[in-house]
């Protein structure tokens, strides 16, 4: 006697996995664009508190010193009692902070 097995195939379908594909880009075209966007707005507020945190440190140094930093402040980052991991960088174009010579703010 013969028996007649029922054999299901394991897998997907193409419609399925059509479904999970189309479902991964909506995902994919929501996502990115904010997380770009994320990314501009983080570097703007760094680039914001890192201007606070050297015109603070620029007052300071005249208060303790009686004279302004040099306008490129290499003699401000230079002092580790301001600035003890080195003077931080523009995070949005990489280039060094320096100081306005009238408003002895950071530029």
């Amino acid at each position: 006697m013969k028996t007649v097995g029922n054999h299901k195939r394991a897998g997907f379908s193409l419609m399925e996995l059509l479904a999970v594909v189309t479902i991964l880009g909506i995902i994919a075209a929501i996502i990115v664009p904010r997380v770009a966007v994320s990314s501009d707005t983080a570097k703007a507020k760094v680039n914001a508190h890192s201007k606070a945190t050297i015109n603070s440190a620029v007052e300071r140094w005249y208060v303790e010193k009686g004279t302004w930093p040099a306008n490129n402040l290499s003699d401000i980052g230079a002092d580790t009692n301001y600035f003890p991991d080195g003077l931080p960088v523009n995070p949005t174009n990489n280039t060094a902070y320096s100081l306005n010579a009238t408003t002895h703010r950071v530029n």
